[in-house]
């Protein structure tokens, strides 16, 4: 049998160490009981960006059923909001990890521009939402003539 000395700095710190495990642990829960306690809110990426006379936003969605899926505009602040519902697939005791979020989100965002809101468009797309947003003409991009 070989003594391997203990470094409690580099076992607590190193790569793969004790922290790392710790962290790992909280931010992606095993397998437990669901239920509504169980359930955390979760956020979907986003791209966002300005395209000559829209604003785009485009957000991840797998698992969210079109049905769930909410866009609301109030003034300048664009809401996307909804649910992503657990699925019952996997038994209990054969789920080793659960990593995947479930339940509420909302995502909001606040446009640098004046838009036209009847002219949004939405569609969702394998798991992707894409929204376009019109920007209203005063704020439009203009050449101006040099005389």
């Amino acid at each position: 049998m070989e003594l391997v000395r203990w470094r409690p700095a580099r076992d607590l710190f190193g790569f793969g160490g004790g922290l790392d495990r710790i962290f790992s642990d909280f931010f992606s829960p095993e397998c437990r009981e669901t239920g509504a306690s169980d359930t955390w809110d979760w956020q979907p990426v986003v791209d966002v960006y300005d395209k000559d006379e829209n604003i785009v936003i485009k957000a991840d969605l797998p698992g969210v059923d079109k049905k769930d899926i909410h866009v609301d505009l109030n003034g300048r602040v664009l809401t996307l909001s909804g649910e992503r519902t657990e699925e019952k697939e996997a038994n209990e005791e054969s789920c080793y990890r659960r990593e995947r979020a479930y339940g509420r989100f909302v995502r909001t965002f606040n446009l640098a521009a004046d838009v036209i809101p009847d002219k949004i468009n939405a569609t969702y797309k394998d798991g992707v939402l894409h929204v376009t947003i019109p920007k209203s003409e005063a704020h439009m991009p203009k050449q101006i003539t040099v005389h």
